[in-house]
C-alpha cells in the first residue's frame, strides 16, 4: 500500500462528500472541526444552489480529491470506488455497510467488486464511521465532533463505529489526537495504521477495540514497531467468552479456549488488554503522560483510612506492589506527622497537615523520591457550585513537590464524575495523571506497570509459527505411538510394553512391580473416563486380573512402570490458533486439570527462562517449590521436558492439531520428570 496515499487520505486538502444526508453530517463535521481545505459535494439529483454546488459524479469533480467520504447505495460503492482510482485520488471512507459483515453471498460479491474496483486506493471500511484528524484538523465523520484540535494525542483505532464516539464522548480528559474506525477492515486494518502513525511525532500511545485481528503476524510486526518507537499500546479485543471454533479434544484445548492465543500475545508483546472503555482511557493517560510505568511499586497516599482500605481491597486480584516505605523516608514522615499517624502503605496521612501547606509539601516530596514507580493521591472533589478551593489546593501542593522526582505521579478521585475538568486540565499540565474511578484507576496502574515490566525484558518478543493450513482429516495416534513420537525429542516417558492381555503379567513382571495397565485402543483418547486404566498393580495376579478385566476394552494393552515419588503433576500441551499458531499451554495436571482450571499460555519463543516464569504463575506451582514439607520438584527436568514438546511442535508444524501430556509427572529434584499419558492429533498425510 503507497504510503503517500494513506497520508494524503488521512490529512487531506481536498475532500468530496459523495452521498445524502450522511454526508451531509460529514460536511457539517468538517465546518465544526475547521477544516480549511477544499470540499466538494457530490449528488446524483440534488439541484446546485448559490450556498452549495454539487457534481453528479466523480468524473465532474474540478480536480481530484485527496480523500472521499462514500455515503451512497452499497451496489453503487464498486463504481465510484473505480471512478476515484481512475482519477488518482488518495483514498476513501467507505461509510455505506451491506459488504462481508452481512456474510452473504451478495455481500461477499460486493466486497470481491469493491476490493477490485479500488485497485491499490487505501480505504476504511466498509461498514465504518470514517475518522476525525485533531492533529490536521480533518473529519470524514457523519457524526458530532467532540474534541479540539491538539498538537500530540493518542490515536484511538476501533472497528466500531459507537465506541469510537462513546470514546469522543468521554469526561475524563483523555487527550485524543485522532479516531480512526476500520468496519470491515477490508482494505485498511488496525496493523496499517499502527505501522503509519507510528513514525508520527504527534502520536503519544495506541488505543484500540478490535473485533478481530486481520493479520495476526503484521499485527505483531506493527505492535513491535509501536514499541521499538516508544509508543505503548492499551487496547479492548471483545470475543472472550466466544465458543472455540473447533472441535476440542484434549484437556489443553479446553484450558487454552477461545481466547488464549490473544492473551498470550498481549502479555508477550506489552500490551495492555483492557476490560472496559473506563479502564482504556486511564490507562492512555498514564500512557500519554510518559509511556509505561517501570514497574508496578505503587504508594498510595490519601487522608482518609476509609478510602486507603478501599484502594488495598480493590487491587486484591491485581498484581500492584504496595510495598512498605522505606524506612528512612517512614521516619521522616513520622517526624513530620508524629506518632499518631502510621507510616505504611496504602498511607492514610490523617488531616493533621490539610492546612499545613508548607508540611504538607514537605510530606509528598518525601513521597514522591521513596523509589516507588508511582505515587498516586486518592481524593475526590466537591461539585461545581460548592468550594473546592481546599481541596484543589492540596492537589497544587502534590504537583509543586513533583519536579526532580524520578516517581510518576497521578491523583485518584473514587467517583469517576469527583475530579472536574478544570481540575483534571491542571494535573495534566502538571505531568500528573488524573485517573476517575478507584477501581479503573488500579487497573490502568497494573496494566502500564505490567507493560512496562515487559518493555524492560529486551529479549521478550513474538515469533507465531502459524500453518499454512490444517487439513480437514485428522487422525489421533495412540498413546503409544503418541510417546515415541515424543521420546524421539526428548521428551521422557515411563519404560513400558504393548502386548496382548494374555501376555500382560508376563510385561509386567518384566518392568518390574508396580505397574499401570492401560487399554490401548485407537478409540480410547480419555481413558479413565471409561475405566482403561489400572493404577497400582503390584503383583503377577493383580496383573492378569486387571488384563482380563480391561480386554473387553481392548484387545492391546499398554504395561507401564508406574512412577511413585511424584511430587506434582502439570499438564503440558500444544493447541493451533487459527491465526496466533502454535500455543504452548502449562496447567494443573491429572485429577486437578478439570477442578483447578489453573493454566498459562505462551505463544514461541520458548525458553527456558519464560517456562520457569509461567510455571510460577500457576496456583500448583508451590507445588513445584516444596509445599508443607514436601520435597521440592525438578523443575530443570520438567522444562526440559517442556522444550522437548516445543521442538517436536515445531517439527510437526504443518501436521499437528493438537498435542496432550496430561500428566508430566515431576520428581524430587535430581530424579527427572516423566509424561505418562499423551494424545496427538495430526492431520493425515496423503
Amino acid at each position: 500500500m503507497r504510503e503517500r496515499s494513506l497520508q494524503r487520505l488521512l490529512a487531506p486538502r481536498s475532500i468530496a462528500l459523495i452521498g445524502g444526508a450522511w454526508a451531509d453530517a460529514a460536511a457539517t463535521a468538517s465546518r465544526v472541526i475547521g477544516y480549511t481545505g477544499q470540499v466538494w459535494r457530490v449528488h446524483p439529483s440534488r439541484p446546485s444552489s448559490p450556498a452549495q454546488q454539487y457534481f453528479r459524479s466523480v468524473e465532474e469533480l474540478p480536480e481530484t480529491p485527496d480523500a472521499a467520504f462514500i455515503a451512497a447505495p452499497n451496489h453503487e460503492v464498486p463504481a465510484i470506488a473505480a471512478a476515484l482510482a481512475r482519477r488518482g485520488a488518495g483514498g476513501f471512507v467507505c461509510f455505506a455497510a451491506g459488504f462481508s459483515e452481512t456474510a452473504s453471498a451478495d455481500g461477499a460479491r460486493l466486497t470481491r467488486e469493491l476490493l477490485a474496483s479500488a485497485a491499490d486506493l487505501p480505504f476504511f471500511g466498509p461498514n465504518c464511521y470514517g475518522f476525525v484528524n485533531f492533529f490536521d484538523g480533518v473529519a470524514l465523520w457523519p457524526d458530532q465532533v467532540v474534541g479540539k484540535r491538539r498538537e500530540r494525542g493518542v490515536a484511538l483505532i476501533c472497528q466500531s463505529g459507537t465506541l469510537a464516539l462513546d470514546l469522543l464522548f468521554n469526561e475524563r480528559s483523555l487527550p485524543i489526537g485522532c479516531v480512526l474506525t476500520l468496519g470491515n477492515q477490508t482494505r485498511l486494518a488496525a496493523e496499517d495504521l499502527i505501522e503509519l502513525l507510528c513514525d508520527d511525532p504527534r502520536v503519544t500511545a495506541f488505543g484500540l477495540y478490535l473485533e478481530g485481528v486481520r493479520d495476526a503476524t503484521r499485527f505483531a510486526q506493527a505492535a513491535a514497531g509501536a514499541r521499538a518507537a516508544g509508543k505503548p499500546i492499551a487496547l479492548i479485543k471483545s470475543g472472550r467468552t466466544a465458543a472455540a471454533a473447533r472441535t476440542v479434544h484434549s484437556h489443553t484445548g479446553a484450558l487454552a479456549g477461545a481466547d488464549a492465543a490473544f492473551d498470550a500475545f498481549c502479555a508477550q508483546a506489552g500490551i495492555a488488554r483492557c476490560e472496559s472503555l473506563a479502564t482504556l482511557c486511564e490507562t492512555l493517560k498514564i500512557f500519554h503522560l510518559g509511556g509505561p510505568l517501570p514497574g508496578r511499586r505503587v504508594l498510595a497516599m490519601g487522608a482518609s483510612g476509609g478510602d486507603m482500605a478501599m484502594s488495598a481491597d480493590a487491587a486484591r486480584d491485581l498484581g500492584l506492589n504496595f510495598a512498605a516505605i522505606p524506612a528512612p523516608t517512614a521516619a521522616s514522615l513520622r517526624e513530620i506527622l508524629s506518632e499518631r499517624v502510621h507510616i505504611s502503605n496504602p498511607f492514610d496521612f490523617h488531616t493533621h497537615v490539610w492546612f499545613d501547606y508548607p508540611r504538607q509539601r514537605t510530606m509528598f516530596s518525601l513521597a514522591q523520591r521513596a523509589g516507588f514507580d508511582a505515587v498516586a493521591l486518592m481524593l475526590d472533589c466537591p461539585p461545581a457550585g460548592a468550594d473546592a478551593t481546599a481541596y484543589v489546593r492540596v492537589i497544587e501542593e502534590f504537583a509543586a513537590a513533583l519536579p526532580g522526582a524520578q516517581t510518576r505521579a497521578a491523583v485518584i478521585s473514587s467517583l469517576p464524575e469527583s475530579l472536574p475538568r478544570a481540575t483534571r486540565e491542571s494535573c495534566l499540565a502538571a505531568g500528573i495523571v488524573p485517573l476517575q474511578g478507584q477501581r479503573e484507576a488500579l487497573e490502568a496502574l497494573d496494566l502500564a506497570g505490567a507493560v512496562g515490566e515487559t518493555w524492560l525484558r529486551a529479549a521478550t518478543r513474538v515469533e507465531l509459527r502459524v500453518p499454512r493450513a490444517i487439513g480437514a482429516a485428522v487422525r489421533t495416534l495412540t498413546e503409544h505411538e503418541g510417546k515415541s513420537a515424543l521420546a524421539a525429542f526428548g521428551v521422557p516417558v515411563p519404560r513400558g510394553r504393548l502386548v496382548s492381555a494374555h501376555d500382560a503379567a508376563d510385561a509386567a513382571r518384566q518392568l518390574g512391580f508396580p505397574v499401570v495397565i492401560k487399554a490401548a485402543g485407537d478409540a480410547l483418547a480419555h481413558k479413565s473416563d471409561v475405566g482403561a486404566v489400572v493404577l497400582n498393580v503390584r503383583s503377577a495376579a493383580e496383573a492378569a486380573a486387571a488384563a482380563q478385566r480391561l480386554a473387553s476394552l481392548s484387545a492391546t494393552l499398554l504395561v507401564e512402570e508406574m512412577v511413585t515419588d511424584g511430587v506434582a503433576e502439570i499438564l503440558v500441551g500444544i493447541t493451533v490458533d487459527p491465526q496466533f499458531g502454535q500455543l504452548l499451554v502449562l496447567g494443573a495436571g491429572g485429577v486437578l486439570t478439570e477442578l483447578l482450571h489453573d493454566s498459562v499460555s505462551l505463544l514461541p519463543p520458548f525458553n527456558a527462562g519464560s517456562i520457569e516464569a509461567a510455571l510460577r504463575r500457576l496456583r500448583v506451582g508451590a507445588l513445584l517449590a516444596g509445599y508443607r514439607g514436601r520435597p521440592a520438584a525438578d523443575v530443570t527436568a520438567l522444562i526440559e521436558t517442556v522444550l522437548a514438546c516445543t521442538r517436536y511442535a515445531a517439527e510437526n508444524l504443518e501436521r499437528l492439531v493438537e498435542l496432550d501430556m496430561n500428566p508430566v509427572i515431576v520428581r524430587p529434584a535430581g530424579s527427572g520428570a516423566v509424561a505418562v499419558d499423551a494424545l496427538i492429533r495430526l492431520v493425515e498425510e496423503h
